[in-house]
């Protein structure tokens, strides 16, 4: 499922999918990505970057057309692939660069960047 706020600049996305559940927040006003693996206990944390993610104005348009008509390709697929390496746990610092939905969603889990 996915929500969009407007008025936060914000998107939560919530897959459902048994060991692979996650959440995910789109925080356009900080300008990061977070999504929290359930399968993993942890947090990865990514800038979002203009070419390849959404407009905040687009992303609920792509939603509505991806449910609508799954059988048709769009080339507005969003994809990312995390490669972990070192973990740290969030500090103050890092709750006012990611904001407080990120918090929210990851506070006492690994950080990977």
């Amino acid at each position: 499922t996915m929500t969009v706020h407007n008025e936060e600049h914000i998107v939560d996305v919530h897959v459902r999918s048994g060991v692979y559940s996650s959440d995910t927040i789109f925080d356009y006003t900080h300008g990061y990505i977070a999504t929290r693996l359930f399968s993993r206990n942890a947090c990865f944390i990514m800038k979002i970057k203009k070419e390849y993610i959404p407009e905040l104005h687009e992303i609920g348009h792509l939603a509505f057309e991806r449910e609508t008509m799954r059988d048709v390709y769009s080339p507005n697929n969003v994809w990312a692939q995390f490669q972990p390496g070192t973990s740290r746990l969030g500090n103050f610092k890092d709750w006012i660069l990611y904001g407080k939905h990120i918090e929210n969603l990851c506070t006492g889990l690994p950080l990977y960047q």
